[in-house]
Parts: structure tokens; C-alpha cells; sequence
């Protein structure tokens, strides 16, 4: 059909099936988001529509599989501008143990039980390296898919958001091992994966020698024209990427015969993290991000052109035990290594939930193990049948990751994971005091409110707690003698963990601008429900938003240019008066000089 459309119109076959995916995908993205079904649903089932399987709307599908691998490509520069490494380092032991052994104990313990399942002479799992594929498949978890939500729920640079990350490069580094290892199964050989880290060792190189003395210049001088900001790094990117991808050739040419190279991909991950602590950072960000998603909607939706028709039961019931074991995996493995590297209970939990899926390299995998003759075309598809369950119910995981821990750690407690010493100061100490003043938000009000406090009643300030988003404020914060936690100010479980409803006062300071998905109304009423006889102060914009902070339950409501035009007042009159002098000088002994004050964001 879309080859009709495009001969008849002049439009070209690629152009035509690029269209007919974005029709197909907008209308199923409204059908979905109505029903309240997850995006990622919509993006397979408008694939599965369009492809072979559907309507065969879409002929030229390697055409679209090309240009969907632009969005892996574009995700993990991307991810790599997100990827501070000082924040990384900062996990520590839990990061470093946690991934190098999980993905080897992971492979290690799904085969075996995938061996296990072969006993009752199932023939889906005949092949000798079926059990080996399959524990590979619930081994490596989604970048894709886990960084896209973490991203979407503002959620990146919280602790189990880091770790995240951070375990899924360790994961990608060990995908790269398997497949340099996978060509030679039968006799495995240590030089081509030596000389993997070795490329990858390389193109660290030439992207830290540039980001510390060509990079710098080069942004400064595009400096003006956003536009070209991005065109840079995007040059950037691409530039490290094909560096590595013909890393051999250009040794051969500089008479240096050796077979390396590195994936694109990883050249882009590279080139991502040596721009992360760049100025120019946010904005790339922001320009790449809309770009990514356009890409990423193809991946999903090709994706869903490759699902086959299910030739039978048994095909559907490996993809559904597949999909149970690689969950399992995360509370199996998962967990236990990231409690027993000091990681506390609660992110430990939530991490391992926030992984449970199979991954996309584990699709990649599979395919080049079919062309090899080590599985056949039913394993295939039933993993990909399995990253499309687990695909499905990641974003309810990653809802249920928040809440969880309030259910289950008495089991925990029960099979002997007992609370640790909090990691990096993000939790309350729940043996210590309950903090008497709460901040909801922490934003240019609640900047300067602490600075006054510290000031004039520093004994206050240990007592005080503020809940935040922004890591990268929670050190500062924290030099103050405040307590800080990363948590979603309007979710109840993040306050009621947080200890709110046993604050004397709870202040809610970001305006409502400036708010995600929730409004200082919703905020009030959930802090009243939780907290029925405590003092609630909440930020109001407008006059009109007076009445329903008041009805939600806050005590008091104050408005930021009201409280300025208050302080301006008697400036106003003592400069009328002609006392502006004396005015300014009995105010500077009563607070200081704004110079003088020092705010954590400024």
C-alpha cells in the first residue's frame, strides 16, 4: 500500500514508510494514552499493525530498522551527558562490585536454571546452547526503556537513578563481551576481547585529550548560536563514534595491523560523558532529547514489525517463564549484591525493581546467535516476545519501586537483610529525631529562608529537613547542618517516610510554575491527610490560588511579590521621609548586606 502511495505521489519509499509508521504510531499513542495503557504498547502494537505479520503496510523495513538505530545511538549520548562520573564514583563499592559479578551470577544462575527445565525433556531447550542464551536474556536489562522512564519521572540523578545507569554500563561493557566471545564458543579466545577494551581504552583517550583542550575552545567560540551549540556536539558524537567504529582501519593505514574496533554506540556513550560536566550540557540535552524521541519511536516501532506469529503454545509459555525468571533474577541477584555491598534496604529494592526487564542487546544477541546455528528461529522469538512482556509491565514496576519497600522489608528483615547505616546521607536516620521544620522543594525562597536561618538560629537548622529533587544541591544543603532527601515532594509514601507528619512546620516554597504534575494545593491537602495538627505554610502565585491552598488545609499562605513589596515598604518611606540613610543602616545591622549573604544557588 505505501509503496502505491509513494510511486503515485513521487514520494519516496522511505519517506512513505516513515510516514505511514508516524500515522500509525500518533494514532495508536492517543488510542492507548485513553485507555491508560503504557506508550511502549502503543509503539509495538502500531508495528505489529504495519509489519508482516499486520497489514504488510510497510515493505522496506530494513530502511526503518536503519534509522531506529540513530535512536540507540542519539539515547546513549545522551545518557552520557547525564552520566556525571564524580556522582558515579561516588556509589563506590556498591557500584564497582555490584557490576562486575551481577551479570556473570545472573547468566550463571538463569542457565542453571534453564538446565534444570531441559530434564523434562523440553524441546525448545534441546539445543546445548539454549540455557546459555536464555540466561543471557535475563541477565542485561533495558537502557532504553530504563533510562527513557527515568528521564520522564525526573529521576535520573536520584540514588537508584545513578546506580541505574551505572549498572546498565556495566552491563552494556559485559554485552560487549559476549559478543565478542560469541563468534567463538566452541573455542573461545582472549585477543579479540582483549583488544576490545583495548579500542575502548583508546577512544576514552582521544575524548578526554578533547574535552580538556580542544572542546572547550571550540564550544566557546558557537557560544552564541544555540543552534550550532548542538550541531557541535552532535558532530561530537558522531565524530568519536565512527572514530571508534574504524578504529582498525586507521591502524592499518598507520601500518599497525590489528582487528579493533568499537561499536558506535559505545563511541557515542563515551562522547556523551566527556561533555557531561560542559556548560553547555542542559542545552544539548534539551535539543538532542526531542530529536532522540523521534528515533526511539522508530526502534519500538520496527520493533514491533519483527514480532512473528506465535506458531504455538509452547513458543508463548518459554517467553512467559523467560520473562518470570529475568524478574526473579533481580531479587535473586540483583538484590542481595547490592545490600551485601552496603547499600541500604530501601534503594537496594528499588534499583532491582527498576531493572526487571530483558534488555534490547539481548534481542541483538539473540539474532546473531541464530545466524551462528546456536539457537534456532522459536528461541528468538520467544525472547523477543519476553522483552515485549517485561517491556509492558516495567512502567507499573517502576510505579510499584516507590511504594514496595513499605510492604515487604519485614520479609526482608525475616530472610536476615537488616537495616545498614543509610549510604551517602539520603534517608532520614530513623533512630534520630523526627525533624521539627520541613521544606518541601528546595528553590531561591527556600535558598534564602535557610541562610536566615542558619544566621540567627542555628540551633533550629539539625532539625530542619529539606525534600528535594536536585542531588546535586544535597551536598551543599547538607553544610549547612540540614538533613536532605531526594524524593517526589507531592507522593505521600516519600512524605510519610520522610517523617512529615511528625513536623511541627511544613513548608511548601516552589510556586506552582515551576511544579511538575502536581500544584501546592495537592501538596497541602496531602501533607493535612498525613499530618492533621501540624503548621502547613504554602506558596501561592496569584490571590486567587488563596482560597483553595486555605481549603486544602494549608495554616498559612504567603505570596513571594506581596512578601517583597512588604520588606520594599518602609525603604519607600524612609526615602520620602528623607531617612533613607539611617533606614539603611539600622536594616544592616538588624540583617547584613545582600552582598554579604551567601545562598546555595547562587
Amino acid at each position: 500500500m505505501t509503496t502505491i502511495l509513494a510511486a503515485g505521489s513521487g514520494v519516496s519509499p522511505l519517506v512513505a514508510d516513515l510516514g505511514m509508521c508516524l500515522v500509525v504510531s500518533a494514532v495508536f499513542g492517543v488510542l492507548f494514552e485513553r485507555l491508560r495503557i503504557p506508550t511502549i504498547a502503543a509503539l509495538l502494537g502500531a508495528g505489529v499493525l504495519i509489519g508482516p505479520v499486520g497489514l504488510s503496510l510497510v515493505h522496506e523495513q530494513s530502511n526503518i530498522e536503519t534509522i531506529a538505530n540513530l535512536g540507540l545511538t542519539l539515547l546513549l549520548f545522551v545518557i552520557g551527558l547525564e552520566v556525571h562520573v564524580g556522582n558515579m564514583l561516588a556509589s563506590g563499592r556498591v557500584l564497582l562490585v555490584t557490576g562486575l559479578l551481577q551479570v556473570p551470577l545472573t547468566l550463571a544462575l538463569a542457565g542453571l536454571a534453564f538446565l534444570a527445565l531441559r530434564l523434562s525433556s523440553w524441546e525448545l531447550l534441546a539445543g546445548p546452547y539454549v540455557p546459555l542464551y536464555l540466561g543471557a536474556a535475563c541477565a542485561f536489562s533495558s537502557t532504553l526503556l530504563v533510562v527513557k522512564l527515568l528521564q520522564e519521572r525526573l529521576k535520573l540523578d536520584s540514588v537508584s537513578g545513578r546506580l541505574c545507569v551505572g549498572l546498565l554500563i556495566f552491563q552494556d561493557v559485559w554485552a560487549i563481551v559476549f559478543l565478542a566471545v560469541q563468534p567463538n564458543l566452541e573455542s573461545p579466545e582472549l585477543a579479540p576481547l582483549g583488544l576490545t577494551f583495548v579500542g575502548i581504552g583508546v577512544v576514552i583517550g582521544v575524548a578526554w585529550a578533547a574535552s580538556r583542550w580542544l572542546l572547550p575552545s571550540a564550544f566557546r567560540v558557537v557560544a552564541k548560536v544555540p543552534e550550532l551549540v548542538v550541531t557541535l556536539a552532535l558532530g561530537w558524537c558522531f565524530g568519536l563514534g565512527l572514530l571508534g567504529a574504524n578504529l582498525g582501519d586507521l591502524l592499518h593505514y598507520l601500518e599497525l595491523h590489528v582487528h579493533v574496533s568499537v561499536s558506535l554506540e559505545m563511541g557515542a556513550l563515551i562522547a556523551g560523558a566527556s561533555l557531561a560536566a560542559s556548560p553547555y550540557t542542559y542545552e544539548v540535552v534539551a535539543k538532542v532529547g526531542s530529536l532522540r524521541d523521534f528515533f526511539v519511536t522508530l526502534f519500538f516501532v520496527g520493533l514491533g514489525m519483527s514480532i512473528p506469529a506465535p506458531d504455538g503454545l509452547d513458543l508463548v509459555i518459554l517467553a512467559v517463564v523467560l520473562s518470570v525468571f529475568a524478574i526473579a533474577m533481580r531479587y535473586l541477584v540483583f538484590l542481595p549484591l547490592l545490600y551485601t555491598t552496603g547499600l541500604n534496604r530501601r534503594h537496594a529494592l528499588e534499583t532491582s525493581t527498576k531493572l526487571a526487564q530483558v534488555s534490547e542487546f539481548c534481542l541483538v544477541i539473540a539474532y546473531l546467535g541464530a545466524k551462528l546455528g546456536h539457537v534456532d528461529q522459536v528461541v528468538v522469538s520467544s525472547i523477543i516476545f519476553a522483552f515485549v512482556l517485561t517491556a509492558l509491565v516495567t512502567p507499573a514496576l517502576f510505579a510499584a519501586s516507590d511504594v514496595l519497600y513499605d510492604r515487604v522489608h519485614p520479609l526482608m528483615t525475616a530472610v536476615g537483610m537488616r537495616p545498614v547505616s543509610e549510604t551517602a546521607k539520603t534517608e532520614v536516620d530513623p533512630q534520630g529525631d523526627a525533624p521539627r521544620v520541613v521544606i518541601l522543594g528546595f528553590h531561591r525562597i527556600a535558598a534564602a529562608l535557610l541562610h536566615d536561618l542558619a544566621r540567627d538560629y542555628p540551633k533550629i537548622v539539625p532539625r530542619v529537613l529539606v525534600i528535594d529533587f536536585n542531588v546535586a544541591l544535597h551536598d551543599k544543603i547538607r553544610e549547612t547542618g540540614a538533613q536532605v532527601i531526594y524524593g517526589d515532594i507531592s507522593n505521600p509514601d516519600t512524605l510519610k517516610h520522610a517523617h512529615v507528619d511528625e513536623a511541627e512546620l511544613v513548608i511548601s516554597t516552589v510556586p506552582d510554575e515551576l511544579l511538575k504534575k502536581t500544584s501546592n494545593a495537592t501538596i497541602a491537602r496531602a501533607v493535612r491527610a498525613l499530618n492533621p495538627h501540624g503548621v502547613i505554610v504554602a506558596h501561592a502565585t496569584r490571590v486567587s490560588d488563596v482560597p483553595r491552598l486555605l481549603e486544602a488545609g494549608a495554616t498559612d499562605v504567603f505570596m513571594a511579590p506581596v512578601e517583597a513589596a512588604t520588606a520594599l515598604l518602609p525603604a519607600v518611606v524612609a526615602s520620602l521621609n528623607g531617612n533613607i540613610e539611617g533606614f539603611l543602616a539600622a536594616r544592616e545591622v538588624e540583617r547584613g548586606t545582600l552582598q554579604n549573604r551567601s545562598h546555595i544557588l547562587d
